[in-house]
């Protein structure tokens, strides 16, 4: 199978333009995570762009328009044997597993400091190679997987005025999942694992406050304004499948 992007038209439902990030991808690494338009500098030019956080832990950025990729960003999690085939026997562990990188949670621009911010998943994956006869004497190769200790996670700025290189980075001792939101007064929300939604500066990736919830905090936050104040809103439900503890609460907080 070949895991990228695709564009199509709208209005006639053809398509315009695709992209491959991993042709015959033998490690599960489809694209998950949602695109986010934006507007980026290409040959001294501002062009109408598309960036994508994958789970090969790169950001692919490009030109919307035609499909070009005009770069991608430097690795925003650890990278291990990538795109090593599976071996017998002991296998290849390879990094990011096949959870990514990231995954389905939403990335986020600062238009005007001109930062894309991932929250990503540090879990390498061993893949092993096997093969059994069927039957009809042909062979069946196939690879399984298992599962390692290794566990963390990583909160990534990316400086998009640079050709994705990373401005900061906080790592963290849970995989990130849920999303990230960033505000136009420079503040940088997610939830963090140990049921903690913390607020970092978008500059610098410095943790400005955090709240301990009652369960995983593992859904994109939202922000709103009513009567002149700005709220921050999150689902704090968890996540079985990465061993958060589960909710079913909305917390919201105001900012000053």
């Amino acid at each position: 199978c070949a895991r990228g992007e695709v564009a199509l038209d709208l209005r006639t439902g053809r398509l315009v333009w695709h992209y491959q990030q991993v042709p015959h991808d033998r490690w599960g690494y489809d694209v998950a995570s949602s695109p986010v338009l934006l507007e980026v500098q290409a040959r001294g030019k501002w062009v109408p762009a598309v960036a994508h956080a994958s789970k090969l832990g790169w950001v692919y950025v490009h030109d919307r328009r035609t499909g070009a990729l005009l770069f991608k960003s430097e690795p925003f999690v650890p990278q291990r044997n990538l795109f090593t085939p599976p071996a017998p026997d002991t296998g290849v562990l390879v990094a990011p597993g096949i959870a990514g990188g990231a995954n389905w949670s939403p990335s986020a621009y600062d238009p005007a400091r001109r930062l894309f911010v991932v929250g990503a998943l540090h879990l390498p994956t061993r893949y092993v190679a096997h093969e059994i006869r069927r039957p009809d004497g042909s062979v069946l190769h196939y690879a399984s997987t298992q599962n390692t200790d290794e566990r963390g996670g990583t909160l990534t700025a990316l400086d998009l005025a640079d050709r994705g290189r990373v401005r900061w980075q906080v790592k963290t001792a849970d995989p990130l999942i849920g999303g990230v939101l960033v505000t136009a007064g420079g503040l940088t929300f997610t939830g963090v694992g140990q049921n903690r939604f913390a607020a970092f500066a978008t500059t610098s990736g410095r943790e400005l406050w955090s709240w301990t919830c009652e369960a995983g905090v593992n859904a994109p936050p939202i922000t709103y304004a009513v009567g002149g104040r700005q709220y921050v809103a999150v689902a704090v439900g968890g996540n079985a499948l990465f061993g958060f503890p589960q909710g079913d609460v909305v917390q919201v907080f105001a900012l000053p």
